[in-house]
């Protein structure tokens, strides 16, 4: 029985009336008469919002009713009928390969049992519950599932009547805060669910090193710095109050709240960062001060935490002293009042409308929306996450690092892609004060699953799209979001491929739909949008796109060259953004090799040149390699992308004897970091020195990035250059690690939010001789014109009995945002909380309020 929401349609009939039955004789173009009462009933439905179905202002509604006239606030068809409602908007069942998702995150139920066998006293851990622990104990950090080996899920997926589902495991991670060395460590639990032979062992072949620097971990409590900057800060309130108009005493009304730069380490033997304080209003990350302060809070005693230098106008001071002094006694070089340093002038980095505005010409009317005036084409299987599409089809995973992952993706029967899915998101500054100079996030740190967000429907998709919940565990409990992830058909409005002919079968066009799977996370000041977008041809692009806040700088003349004046005071600082993705492609099966395939200018000569041009020819060749060596495979792509890279499977051949592959292709904005040998991201973040790497696969590289790289860019936990070490790489599984990214040079009309259409990279997986054809051309949504036999004619044409369907859709469901559904450690719900508390565990060490 399917799951509430997802029940199929009862009866194929019901789309009976909605869809032309197939015509297998060519007919002739209907008459512009009628074609215009087509595009007048598109238009009503489209453009001016379903009249019968919504109160849209009354010029509208004479607007639709003047030019369409229907009676009884019915929507007339061709034929002069009423047309019938469309289809729900629910997508058929799926049916899946096997019938467990081996990738499937785990269930609160499981997460309390495993919390609750981990904590209990056999274990002999000396755990605290992580709601009442301290940084000196011992408490569980995080719980999430570990996915099994590919040998095991593979046999599995392939013969899912005959093979048992992997054994699952569950990868527990704890803050032993109360050793006398205090550290972080992993462990491995199962297999699950909890039994007699669920054991537990620590798992450390992922990485390389152990066990992990205490000073290296994740955030716990949010008010961690609370007890250092309350020494601090109240003893610089007369300072703070006539240089910034604000001052902090840990009070709800604090008029400055704090952030921080990364990394807090460079190999664990010290926690410390810089602060930067900024105005307590909203979009706080273009508010600036230009005060900063240099912490250390090593350790777990926060009576031992100290400052170390306050900065001010370029001006260091040692102490709090130092700098009073220089305050009261006229030797502190103070910065100039500014236009824009009135606390109550901050609407500019809000969202809300500017003021005043020029309205937009028919802004006032509801754009276009997307329509399956026959019901949803892909299928879904909510319990188990997964989603089928045109030949496509899909597993999904989500956990707390990086969200979203795609598995098992099979085209037409074959598995491409084995696992595709975010490792890592790079953020490295520049500027001229402590703060940008010394920033390189690694978002990984931050939990981009856990900063996933319920999308906005309508905004961040689509009206139509489905959506599907995800669920994350840590040290506080569960949070399931139940639209972290949305699916939809988009029609791209152009077609995936087109020819106008004179000759039989050349002059037609193909529709060029894709399936788009998507995710939010806002980590802190940016926002990540995730896409995976599935087309007809069997191709795949990856895209990245950024919104958000900047991490703004204070704008002054010393600033020139590492940013842009965005205000009289704030600055976007100049940055580089890096996305690495792990992309196990397994071409004709898991046996691959590497193929660069480059082009080069050659001068040639022929007997048959004719004297009018000369006897040389300068063109094009092509040069074919497979590159043998891991240590080989650190790539770039050539210079004007005069080639490429692909995964090929020299065994297996298409039709006309080519090895059948898949490329990697470059999309929008293929670029790699800029900075090489910074301290920050010394050893931490390899992979971003390259448009992409391909090593051979193994599960104890499973991925290329870990949460306590960020701090560790001296001896990481996960160092990616040691995954490259001399070995063959031809025929045999390899993964390719892929980057896409920007180099953010920041602007105007960055204020407030960055713009997608432009903070966009990305990166395709594409067909390479795997096919005999364009499977594209196998697509119904297909037409083709043949020329009159009588000149003035109109053209035949035949679209393969796939005519456009006509409907009344139903009404958008009234607006609503919910928010999330927590859980306690018990498993039972949390209550809910304020948007306040929401903002804190959002914007971790991005956005400090300091509390009492």
């Amino acid at each position: 029985m399917a799951l509430n929401g997802y029940e199929p349609l009862k009866k194929e009939q019901e789309l009976e009336g909605f869809l032309e039955q197939p015509n297998t004789t060519s007919r002739t173009l209907r008459s512009s008469r009628s074609r215009g009462l087509v595009f007048g009933v598109v238009a009503l439905l489209g453009v001016f919002g379903f009249t019968a179905f919504y109160s849209l202002p009354p010029r509208n509604a004479r607007y639709a009713t003047e030019q369409h006239p229907v009676s009884s606030g019915a929507i007339l068809g061709d034929s002069g009928d009423e047309l019938a409602r469309c289809p729900a908007n629910i997508p058929p069942p799926a049916a899946p390969p096997a019938k467990t998702n081996p990738f499937a995150s785990l269930t609160v139920p499981e997460t309390v049992a495993i919390h609750d066998w981990v904590s209990a006293p056999a274990r002999n851990l000396n755990l605290t519950a992580g709601t009442d622990a301290h940084l000196n104990d011992n408490f569980i950090y995080r719980i999430e599932a570990y996915r099994p080996a590919k040998k095991d899920a593979v046999r599995y997926l392939d013969n899912p009547d005959t093979t048992a589902p992997p054994e699952r495991y569950a990868h527990v991670i704890i803050h032993h805060g109360a050793a006398a060395e205090p550290f972080v460590q992993d462990y491995l639990i199962g297999p699950i669910p909890v039994s007699s032979k669920t054991s537990m062992r620590k798992l450390t072949e992922i990485y390389h090193r152990d066990p992990i620097p205490y000073n290296s971990r994740g955030f716990t409590h949010i008010t961690e710095l609370s007890p250092l900057l309350l020494k601090v800060m109240p003893a610089l309130a007369e300072a703070t109050e006539e240089l910034f108009g604000g001052s902090v005493s840990g009070l709800p009304n604090d008029t400055l709240v704090a952030g921080m730069s990364g990394p807090f380490s460079f190999d664990g033997s010290f926690r410390r960062s810089w602060v930067s304080w900024r105005r307590n209003i909203p979009g706080p990350w273009l508010h600036p001060v230009n005060f900063f302060q240099y912490v250390d809070f090593t350790g777990t005693d926060p009576e031992q935490w100290k400052l170390l230098k306050i900065v001010y106008n370029h001006q260091v001071f040692g102490t709090i002293d130092e700098f009073m002094t220089a305050f009261r006694n006229g030797t502190l070089k103070r910065l100039p009042s500014r236009p824009d340093q009135d606390p109550t002038a901050s609407e500019w980095s809000t969202r809300k409308r500017p003021q005043p505005f020029a309205p937009r010409d028919l802004d006032h009317l509801p754009g276009p929306r997307s329509v399956s005036f026959a019901g949803l084409r892909f299928r879904v299987d909510r319990a188990l996450q997964y989603v089928s599409w045109m030949g496509w089809g899909m597993y999904l995973g989500f956990d707390r690092d990086m969200g979203l992952s795609l598995w098992d993706l099979r085209f037409k029967g074959d598995r491409i892609v084995y696992e595709l899915a975010p490792q890592e998101a790079m953020a490295q500054y520049a500027g001229n004060d402590p703060m940008q100079t010394t920033t390189a996030w690694l978002d990984r740190f931050f939990g981009m699953g856990a900063a996933v967000r319920d999308m906005i429907p309508g905004y961040d998709c689509p009206h139509e799209a489905i959506y599907l919940p995800a669920t994350t565990t840590n040290f506080e409990g569960s949070i399931t979001r139940e639209r972290a992830i949305c699916i939809f058909e988009q029609d791209t409005g152009r077609p995936i491929t087109r020819h106008t002919g004179y000759s039989d079968g050349e002059f037609g066009a193909t529709r060029g739909y894709q399936l788009v799977v998507r995710s939010v996370s806002t980590v802190g000041n940016y926002d990540y949008l995730f896409d995976y977008m599935f087309m007809i041809d069997g191709t795949i692009e990856v895209r990245l796109s950024a919104s958000g806040y900047l991490q703004g700088g204070f704008w002054e003349p010393a600033q020139d060259g590492y940013g842009t004046a965005i205000r009289e005071t704030t600055m976007g600082s100049l940055h580089d953004h890096v996305i690495n993705y792990k992309v196990d492609l397994d071409v004709a099966g898991e046996e691959n090799s590497l193929l660069f395939t480059s082009t080069a200018t050659e001068t040639i000569t022929q007997p048959w040149f004719d004297d009018d041009w000369g006897s040389e020819v300068i063109q094009q060749k092509i040069s074919k390699k497979i590159i043998e060596n891991e240590n080989d495979a650190l790539l770039k792509y050539p210079v004007n992308f005069q080639g490429g890279y692909s995964l090929v499977n020299q065994d297996a051949r298409n039709r006309w004897g080519i090895p059948r592959g898949y490329a990697i292709h470059p999309g929008y904005s293929p670029i790699h970091n800029t900075v090489v040998g910074s301290k920050r991201l010394l050893n931490n973040a390899n992979w971003a020195r390259y448009n992409l790497a391909v090593s051979k696969r193994k599960d104890t590289e499973p991925t290329s990035s870990s949460q306590w790289n960020m701090n560790l860019p001296g001896d990481p936990v996960v160092d990616f250059h040691k995954f490259f070490d001399g070995e063959n790489i031809t025929q045999t599984d390899l993964v390719a690690w892929v980057n896409v990214g920007m180099h953010h040079l920041p602007q105007a009309e960055d204020a407030p939010n960055t713009r997608t259409n432009l903070a966009a990279s990305s990166f395709f997986l594409t067909p390479l001789n795997y096919f005999d054809y364009d499977v594209s051309m196998d697509s119904t949504n297909s037409i083709l014109l043949t020329a009159p036999v009588k000149p003035g004619d109109p053209w035949t044409f035949d679209d393969y009995g796939v005519a456009p369907a006509h409907c009344v859709p139903d009404a958008v469901p009234p607006f609503e945002y919910v928010g999330v559904e927590t859980f306690g450690l018990d498993g039972k719900h949390a209550p809910p909380t304020t948007s306040e508390e929401m903002r804190k565990s959002a914007e971790l060490f991005h956005r400090i309020k300091v509390e009492l």
